[in-house]
């Protein structure tokens, strides 16, 4: 199993949709939040993506196709 630790920025419109859940269901994939922030305005996750390599990097397409933005987030994890 590999992890991968992303940040995401939902917009407005996605703050109160499933993404990450149904993201987390189609790939197969364990996520582990380390940090979120939600105003009424835009939402702010910090990952780790457990699973397969090739399901994190669909998983993360999948997220970047619904409008999500996605980033490397290694270094802005709190251990």
């Amino acid at each position: 199993m590999a992890t991968k630790a992303i940040k995401l920025i939902f917009p407005q419109e996605l703050i109160q949709e499933p993404v990450t859940f149904r993201m987390a269901k189609q790939f197969n994939l364990v996520p582990n939040i380390r940090r979120a922030r939600v105003t009424e305005s835009v939402g702010e996750l910090v990952l780790e993506l457990e699973g397969a390599e090739q399901d994190i990097e669909q998983g993360i397409r999948y997220l970047q196709q619904q409008g999500v933005q996605v980033t490397d987030a290694a270094g802005d994890i709190l251990e």
